[in-house]
């Protein structure tokens, strides 16, 4: 019985890793692309818009770890190609205008 206990759980270490490394890293890149996406979509003022983004980016964080856990693993990971679109709307005006 302690054999198959250390077999299994051997075979777990991977998969819990990789969820704990999408939740913390994956979850930075897709908070940080959301946040500059909404900074630059809110309608009002540069710096409401901007404060707006960050308080929300709170909200999606938690919610983008609490999710990843919830989902199959691969399904996780491709959550992930919604980082180039994202990160490409926040930006995309400071690669031709520079920073303000």
């Amino acid at each position: 019985m302690n054999k198959t206990v250390s077999i299994s759980t051997t075979r777990l270490w991977p998969a819990v890793l990789a969820r704990i490394l999408l939740a913390v890293v994956g979850g930075y890149a897709v908070t940080y692309s959301v946040t500059a996406a909404l900074a630059q979509m809110l309608p009002g003022e540069r710096i409401d818009a901007a404060i707006s983004a960050t308080l929300l980016s709170f909200l999606i964080y938690t919610l983008y770890v609490l999710w990843v856990y919830a989902v199959p693993l691969r399904r996780g990971l491709f959550s992930l190609l919604a980082v180039i679109p994202l990160s490409l709307i926040g930006f995309w005006p400071q690669l031709f205008t520079g920073a303000a």
